[in-house]
Order: C-alpha cells, then sequence, then structure tokens
C-alpha cells in the first residue's frame, strides 16, 4: 500500500513534467524565433507571422491582482468570523454557501456575469467614468464587457479558496496559546487578532496566493466576460485579454504557423501559475518549520 501511493504521488511529478516537455516542444519554433520579444510585443497576426501576448499578458496579470485586492480582505474576515462564530444555523449556512461558490462551474459564473452583473453595474460604471473619468483607470466608457467585470468575477471564484485555506490555518494554533491567552482575560476576538493571526500568517499568505495562482489559469468565466480586445489600455472599464483566453478562443482554428506561438504562450502561463502556487508552497512549509522550531 505505500509503494502504491508513492507511485502514484510521484505519477503527478511525471504528468506535470509531461505537459511541460510537450510545450516545450511544441513550441520550440516559436521560442527560438521571437525569444524574449514574444512578451513584449502586442501584434498577433497569423496571416504575417506576427505574433506577441503583451496585451494579454497585461491583462492576465491585472485581473488576478484586481480579484485578488477585491477578494483577500472579504475572505479572509469571513475566515476570522467562521473561525470564532458559535455553531448556529448562520454559521453553518455561510458555510454551506462558501463550499456552493467552489462548486459552481466556470461557464456559470460567465452567464451570471452577463446576465445579472453587467446590466447591474452598467448605470453605476458609466456614472464612474463621467465623474472620474479624469483617473486613467476609468478613462474609457464602460461597454459592458470589460477587464474590470471579470477581476469582479474571478474575486467571487477564487473566495472560497481564500476562505477554506485561511480557516485551516487559524484552526491549527495551538489550543496551549488561546487557552493561554483566555486565561489572562481577553476576550475571544482579542485571541483572535492578538494570537491566533500572527501565528497563523504564513498560512494566510499562502492561501492568498494559492487563489492567486487559479486566478492566473482561470479560462472560461473570463474569456466570456473580458471583451477579448488585443488592445493594451490603463482603464479597466475597457475590453482587454488573458492568456488563457487567448489560448481558448484561438486554438481550435490555429493553423501550422500559430501553434506552436499558442503553445509558447500556453508555457508562460504555466510558468507564472507554477510560479505563484511554489511561491505559495514555499510560505506555507517555511511558516510550519518555524512554528515546529519555537515549539
Amino acid at each position: 500500500m505505500k509503494l502504491w501511493t508513492k507511485i502514484c504521488a510521484f505519477g503527478i511529478v511525471i504528468l506535470l513534467g509531461g505537459v511541460v516537455i510537450q510545450l516545450l516542444w511544441s513550441g520550440r519554433s516559436a521560442m527560438w524565433h521571437y525569444g524574449w520579444q514574444f512578451l513584449l510585443q502586442s501584434a498577433w497576426n497569423p496571416v504575417r507571422g506576427e505574433f506577441g501576448i503583451l496585451p494579454r499578458l497585461y491583462g492576465t496579470i491585472v485581473t488576478s491582482l484586481l480579484a485578488l485586492v477585491m477578494a483577500a480582505p472579504v475572505g479572509l474576515a469571513t475566515a476570522l468570523w467562521l473561525s470564532v462564530a458559535p455553531s448556529g444555523w448562520l454559521g453553518a449556512v455561510i458555510n454551506s454557501g462558501i463550499e456552493l461558490l467552489a462548486a459552481i462551474p466556470s461557464v456559470v459564473y460567465g452567464l451570471w456575469g452577463i446576465f445579472v452583473l453587467i446590466p447591474w453595474l452598467t448605470p453605476h460604471l458609466q456614472w464612474l467614468h463621467r465623474h472620474g473619468g479624469w483617473l486613467p483607470f476609468f478613462a474609457t466608457p464602460f461597454p459592458g464587457r470589460s477587464l474590470l467585470v471579470a477581476a469582479l468575477v474571478l474575486a467571487v471564484m477564487i473566495l472560497p479558496t481564500i476562505v477554506a485555506l485561511s480557516r485551516v490555518a487559524i484552526s491549527n494554533v495551538p489550543g496551549e496559546l488561546i487557552w493561554g491567552a483566555l486565561a489572562l482575560g481577553a476576550t475571544p476576538w482579542e485571541v483572535l487578532l492578538a494570537v491566533a493571526l500572527p501565528y497563523s500568517r504564513s498560512g494566510i499568505i499562502a492561501a492568498i496566493l494559492l487563489a492567486l495562482g487559479r486566478a492566473l489559469g482561470e479560462t472560461m468565466a473570463v474569456t466570456m466576460l473580458i471583451g477579448n480586445s488585443n488592445t493594451l489600455s490603463l482603464s479597466w472599464l475597457a475590453p482587454a485579454d488573458t492568456i488563457a483566453s487567448l489560448l481558448a478562443n484561438n486554438f481550435a482554428e490555429a493553423g501550422e504557423q500559430e501553434i506552436p506561438a499558442l503553445m509558447y504562450a500556453a508555457l508562460v502561463l504555466l510558468v507564472l501559475s507554477l510560479a505563484v502556487n511554489l511561491s505559495g508552497e514555499l510560505i506555507l512549509g517555511n511558516g510550519s518549520l518555524d512554528r515546529n522550531q519555537a515549539d
């Protein structure tokens, strides 16, 4: 049994290595021809053989970071409240709601964004453009599908990850610390903020980074909502695009000349996601090591 589980675990590493090798092999001609300029150019013209992912790289990073800025405070506050809330019906309902958010398919989020979120946001964001258009982030009219709408839906999608992993990190605080603080007269919220939160800091940071990793690779909902425009704009109200959306939209009809460029773009997205996820795992591992040494 032990050998079998070890083989299964090692198989995951082999699978990941196979994906990386396939992307490197299939995209080698594009990597050799375009090099680092592939990351700095905007044109995507299969007829002329011009390929670059700068607007898509910018859209991927900005939508993910915007989603994280919106989701992290809400997710952390929810995790803190669920950690001290009494085990009543309200806590059970909120906990079940968070779990259901994680189970909703991506395409449903996309439809929700199109038929509910965009009509509701349109008058508010048009008002924001009229009165705050002097800011670069609101400089363009709101056409509906845009970078900001995609980021809002991404924030909802990564919220369960932040809540669940943050709750696990907070629940791992040793009982001796909590009972000691309570014995000194601290209230449950004071224990949570002054003892549990600093102790679980690395776990919470790792939860946020892992949520960022999911946001970077999200495809269907973002493709349906971001507008799929290959124009680099600072305005959050303008249509944009991501690397994942580029792959979803173009791969089915790509010719022999375009496929290596798409594979190169997929490799960039994979490296970006792996870097963020490995950072989260390293922070989580270092935090556990520090706590063990402290104990």
